[in-house]
């Protein structure tokens, strides 16, 4: 395998037990006798995809969704023979499966780690009861510490747990106690995400889209789902919604807490760094922190421009230079014919030199250690330095960049405002 392609894998997993009242990911409820019908249908997508994939190398592979744990363990059990039938996959690939601590069992752990499966992403949000109610969510805290513990009983020694600020109600306090709760049961990685209003979700109808937070710290709850996975709203459809509403459904705006001031949630967001600095968390992006080793390797492969194909409902694909996603319409995919690669992209772009450039200068910079000029010129023949000049000396001037040739990489002041920063370098 070493003279093949590196690859990486997203699969999607559409359904969820519920919609919950912020999410705007491609994902919903239907009734279990549908969960057969997608998966053989994805089982065919995969066939016919491995066909056209011999000369790559699968070194990661990520299940996002919606929520795949949801799942009866005998799916992934198929899912897996099938993927190590078609694919050649590393010995050592980082294999994750996203989880709500709502629908885990022993059995369904122990399927995992059969499977594969090596890495877990916990979607826990936050350890206030309140904070889950007002989200929509399925799990207490007490259901996430019990999924925990059954995780490492199980044999998983890499578990991530995402995170969710600025949450409806929430203060400083109360986000602390929810990192000092992870933190004591010693995670290998922890996303920490701000929450982010998203038109078409019913907390864009309750809070309003211009007044809502959206915190620099990036797309909460989905770990490995940007930019590899289902597509968000607005560049998709949701074919089927489940209940949407938190709770017993009966909750409106009226009564919800408002959501944090700004100054609170820029504390916060500092507050998060500070603290799991302290705690042994070494921040490599803007939301993810993880424990020397434990990185995500499958979210590195994004932001460093590693190919991956994307499998199932409405996901995403970047092979070769070319962008496309599949179809986010549920019956179409069903009916479509994916036998011997056929495929169910969708909106196929071949991205410039130019594009290539800028997406190489957003996506390295989320991450601590920046972008290398040097790879910049082996990449594309460019000298990063000539063509960003004037961006570079302004950025670096306002005390929003450093630069350790052939190192460039964001200040602690570009963080905080890295959308601005980012567009700098628009070409």
């Amino acid at each position: 395998m070493m003279n093949k392609r590196p690859l990486e894998l997203y699969i999607h997993i559409p359904f969820c037990a519920r919609k919950c009242a912020y999410c705007d990911f491609l994902s919903f409820a239907v009734p279990e006798r549908v969960y057969r019908d997608y998966m053989d249908k994805l089982i065919e997508e995969i066939y016919g995809q491995g066909l056209c994939f011999s000369e790559w190398c699968v070194t990661s592979i990520f299940l996002g969704g919606g929520t795949p744990s949801i799942l009866p363990p005998k799916f992934i059990e198929e899912l897996f023979a099938v993927l190590y039938e078609c694919f050649a996959i590393a010995e050592d690939a980082e294999i994750t499966i996203e989880a709500n601590p709502g629908t885990l069992t022993m059995e369904k752990l122990e399927v995992y780690r059969e499977s594969g499966i090596n890495r877990l992403s916990l979607g826990l949000q936050s350890a206030d009861d309140q904070e889950l109610r007002v989200l929509g969510r399925i799990h207490t805290f007490d259901d996430f510490l019990k999924s925990y513990q059954r995780a490492r009983q199980a044999g998983f020694d890499n578990i991530n747990v995402d995170l969710m600020s600025a949450l409806p109600g929430q203060d400083v306090h109360s986000w602390k106690n929810t990192l000092r709760k992870v933190v004591m049961l010693k995670p290998e990685h922890i996303s920490a995400y701000s929450l982010i209003i998203e038109e078409g979700t019913p907390f864009y109808d309750w809070f309003g889209g211009e007044d809502a937070l959206e915190g620099s710290s990036g797309k909460g709850g989905l770990e490995g789902g940007i930019p590899g996975g289902g597509t968000k709203a607005g560049r998709r459809e949701d074919a089927l919604v489940g209940n949407i509403l938190p709770g017993d459904g009966r909750m409106r705006r009226m009564e919800l807490p408002p959501l944090p001031d700004e100054d609170t949630d820029r504390e916060i967001y500092h507050l998060t760094r500070q603290f799991l600095a302290a705690q042994g968390f070494e921040r490599y992006e803007i939301s993810n922190y993880a424990r020397p080793g434990y990185e995500c390797r499958h979210n590195i492969g994004y932001w460093t421009g590693v190919d991956y194909l994307g499998l199932g409902l409405g996901a995403s694909s970047y092979i070769g230079g070319y962008r496309y996603h599949n179809t986010a319409d549920f019956g179409e995919y069903l009916s479509l014919n994916l036998k011997k690669g056929g495929a169910a992209a969708r909106d196929i772009m071949e991205l410039s030199v130019e594009e290539k450039m800028e997406e190489f200068m957003f996506l390295g910079l989320r991450m601590m250690r920046g972008v290398s000029g040097s790879e910049f010129l082996g990449r594309f023949g460019r000298n990063m330095w000539n063509l960003y000049a004037v961006a570079l000396r302004r950025l670096e001037g306002q005390g929003l960049i450093e630069i350790h040739t052939p190192w460039v990489r964001l200040t602690d002041k570009g963080i905080d405002v890295s959308n601005r920063v980012l567009c700098e370098f628009l070409l």
